[in-house]
């Protein structure tokens, strides 16, 4: 089979690879597709550590079409997406359905093989935690690939704590600050303002159904949001790019007793002064999430038909051979999301 690998920082590969067997408990996959995450970028430009010679992509959709000895719990032919954390079941965060968190965990694309190759085996334990999810026939699975990145997205917004009615500062409208903007939307989270210094990307937040779009450069962001919110900040602000100098402004929008959540990874080492009186008087919660739970996987395969814009998410598609483009359209900012995509895999 070809699959893409990481080599070293600063190095993506094509090469041939021995099409994996199946042992006990495991299920190959035929991959249909599979998203290119700013975590692998991350790992591409050294910041975040990845096994050299891992196939990378943990944003997965496929067919099932080979199990090894005593799965019964997916059949050959379903179509599927994959949770990608490989976990222990027994530490305190498994025990109590966050396996996200778990003590032992391993994820596909960085500890083990993942999507950016024709087939994927799914460890044992993997498939034994549920982690393998069909979805409809009804969902392409070039959009079924967006599950994990979507569910990131539930999850932050659950971990905000913000439904209908509430209001949502979004700072940054790359890719995963506008699945912020679509979920929330179909959430009827409302006003929803966006900060974003790219003209590109401000004009598709507001069409993707923001309320308000500020340009940080030219506008006075805090005074917009207290407007927009009737003097109070916004109840939860969701920073989405890995910008350590933007984690103390967002304390200057958000109302007191909010919530700000620093969804994205950041670059290593990174410091961040802020006042901590703030905090303390304004009684406001600074979290932070990654990844997702397997309800919130099962809820956004759920949603993921009824989330207008989801297929427009996806605007760079790449074959296997082409794999390493992928990288390049992202670190170039060129469009939203990448994908590597297999021919004729929806059809099996």
């Amino acid at each position: 089979m070809r699959a893409t690998i990481f080599e070293a920082p600063g190095k993506i590969s094509v090469v041939d690879r021995t099409t994996p067997t199946p042992g006990p408990g495991e299920v190959r996959l035929r991959v249909a597709a599979a998203s290119l995450c700013n975590s692998d970028v991350r790992v591409y430009r050294g910041e975040k550590y990845a096994l050299p010679g891992v196939v990378p992509g943990h944003e997965i959709a496929g067919v099932v079409d080979a199990l090894g000895e005593g799965v019964t719990s997916v059949k050959e032919g379903t179509r599927v997406v994959v949770c990608p954390i490989v976990t222990c079941g027994h530490c305190r965060f498994c025990i109590v359905g966050r396996q996200n968190r778990c003590a032992e965990r391993k994820t596909l694309g960085y500890d083990l093989d993942g999507g950016f190759a024709e087939y994927l085996l799914v460890p044992a334990q993997l498939v034994r935690s549920g982690h393998v999810l069909p979805v409809s026939d009804s969902l392409p699975l070039d959009i079924a690939a967006l599950t994990e990145p979507a569910a990131c997205t539930l999850s932050s917004l659950d971990l905000m704590q913000i439904s209908a009615g509430s209001s949502l500062a979004i700072v940054g409208a790359g890719p995963m600050g506008l699945l912020h903007v679509i979920m929330a939307k179909a959430a009827g989270v409302s006003p929803i303002i966006v900060s974003e210094p790219v003209a590109e990307r401000r004009a598709i937040a507001k069409r993707w159904g923001a309320d308000l779009v500020l340009d940080p450069a030219t506008d006075n962001v805090v005074a917009a949001v207290k407007d927009a919110t009737g003097g109070y900040g916004a109840d939860a602000v969701a920073l989405t790019v890995g910008a350590h100098a933007l984690v103390a402004p967002t304390i200057d929008i958000v109302r007191k007793q909010g919530v700000i959540n620093m969804f994205a990874g950041f670059p290593p080492n990174q410091t961040v002064p802020f006042d901590p009186n703030l905090v303390h008087y304004g009684e406001i919660a600074l979290t932070g999430s990654q990844n997702a739970t397997l309800d919130q996987y099962r809820r956004t395969i759920a949603m993921l038909a009824n989330v207008p814009h989801i297929d427009e998410v996806v605007t760079n598609r790449y074959d296997i051979e082409h794999g390493p483009e992928a990288y390049t359209s992202r670190l170039a900012m060129d469009g939203l999301k990448s994908l590597v995509q297999f021919a004729g895999v929806d059809e099996a």
